[in-house]
């Protein structure tokens, strides 16, 4: 029964960290374009060289 007053302590912060590890990466724009990063790898490579679409 005594871990308890680590443990409930403990998750508080583990999950105030992953909510602030998420809004970090939300303000930093990690998830502005996702669908982008999934078309590049199938462009060639001569229009990423040349920029053409």
């Amino acid at each position: 029964m005594d871990i308890l007053y680590l443990l409930v302590p403990l998750s508080i912060v583990l999950v105030f960290v992953v909510i602030g590890l998420f809004w970090w990466a939300l303000q930093a724009g990690q998830f502005d374009n996702i669908e982008r990063e999934g078309e590049r790898i199938l462009e060639r490579e001569e229009d990423r060289i040349v920029g053409r679409d």
